[in-house]
């Protein structure tokens, strides 16, 4: 007779003198221990030799659980697999899979720290919001909806984090799934825009001559920190990315023959160049920096985190143009429209239009000329003169702007 949930309700637990089994139907028993306990087991014959291989308890696996795995575990069978291989192949698999915890430190280790300049910042948004929550979770069964809980809940308040955990996330998936860590990308069609509204401000913000003016003024009046001050000028007075100032080194500096080399780690384009960027050192730019390296004596780099001779974080000058908003709002009762560091390199781009050629201008960037890939490859001239010159005629025309803040 077939088993029953009511016999095996019945004999659960139940004492006996010695242990007992009662077949079920197409290959399936069940097992009971002289103290009760109710195992599931498959018989079958495989190329000839009898084998059974237990495949659960009741009551954690009931009746109609037990009869489905039997039926799948005996389609293995017809497809010429030993079901107790199939079963230990599977609990092998459970115990050995990665948790996120255990990838993201593989991937972070062996892609993140040497292909990605601001690491330091992926690790701490991971450490932060990812990890507490789906850290100790196997990969491969962290659902779509549990990612998204995380990158929803960020969304709403800290967008910009939330495009970056989502970015990286998509990117450590990629990198399991290639290695067939893990089966599938949950993360793959999920978009920032689409998906979490995050919207990227483009923008296409240049700074006006009268708000260099008001801007210079509040470098100079405010509280700030003076490396902070000397900071926000040299980006002006460069265009340069902000990273490539927070990531260089006092070495980078020859004062000898007035050049700052930008090693190719540290700048946008050094991956697929290999090359440095050459600037020259302007009178001006020596005398800020100059200052500013007495500032951080212990430390090989020029600006660091506060009490510390680490270089200064990704995050450190996000706060520094609100800070001179509202010095200007408090003390000026002037609202200037949002800026951030970047629309410094946009202002000192627009300026250095009117006072040079346009490939020099887009050399003083760092840009590839003309987004001219053979242009590059063949000219390796550095304009290091011609730099010069539209770099001390930036200056003099910031000399001449800034002298009159003197009465604002």
């Amino acid at each position: 007779m077939a088993l029953t949930e009511t016999w095996l309700k019945a004999n659960h637990k139940k004492l006996r003198d010695k242990a007992f089994e009662k077949t079920d139907r197409d290959g399936l028993s069940v097992r009971l221990s002289p103290k009760g306990k109710v195992t599931y087991t498959l018989r079958y014959q495989y190329f000839g030799k009898a084998g059974r291989v237990d495949i659960g308890s009741y009551p954690l696996m009931s009746l109609k659980e037990a009869r489905t795995e039997a039926q799948r575990l005996k389609k293995k069978l017809e497809q010429g697999h030993d079901p107790k291989v199939i079963r230990l192949v599977e609990k092998q698999a459970i115990a050995g899979a990665s948790t996120l915890n255990k990838l993201f430190t593989d991937w972070y280790q062996s892609y993140c720290t040497d292909n990605k300049k601001n690491h330091h910042e992926i690790k701490r948004s991971f450490e932060l919001h990812v990890l507490p929550k789906l850290g100790k979770l196997p990969v491969e069964k962290i659902t779509l909806h549990q990612w998204l809980d995380i990158l929803e809940e960020q969304a709403k308040i800290r967008p910009g984090i939330a495009d970056r955990i989502l970015t990286n996330s998509k990117q450590l998936m990629k990198w399991a799934v290639k290695r067939q860590l893990i089966p599938v990308n949950v993360l793959s069609d999920i978009n920032a825009k689409e998906d979490l509204q995050i919207k990227k401000n483009e923008g296409s913000r240049s700074l006006s001559d009268e708000e260099i003016k008001l801007v210079w003024c509040a470098i100079e009046k405010s509280r700030m920190s003076l490396k902070n001050k000397i900071f926000l000028k040299l980006c002006l007075m460069y265009g340069c990315r902000n990273g490539e100032l927070r990531q260089a080194k006092k070495s980078h500096f020859d004062f000898s023959i007035d050049v700052w080399t930008v090693p190719p780690e540290n700048h946008k384009l050094g991956k697929t160049t290999g090359k440095p960027l050459i600037r020259p050192i302007t009178e001006g730019a020596k005398a800020l920096l100059q200052e500013v390296f007495a500032l951080s004596v212990k430390s090989e780099f020029v600006f660091t985190n506060s009490g510390s001779d680490q270089p200064m974080g990704q995050g450190a000058p996000l706060a520094l143009p609100y800070n001179i908003m509202q010095y200007l709002r408090r003390h000026m009762d002037y609202n200037m429209a949002h800026w951030s560091v970047h629309d410094l390199r946009k202002t000192a781009r627009t300026n250095f239009s009117r006072l040079t050629e346009a490939h020099i201008a887009e050399v003083l960037l760092g840009h590839t000329i003309g987004g001219n890939s053979v242009w590059r490859v063949y000219d390796h001239y550095d304009y290091l003169e011609e730099q010069k010159k539209a770099l001390n005629n930036w200056s003099a025309r910031l000399t001449e702007l800034t002298q009159e803040t003197t009465s604002v």
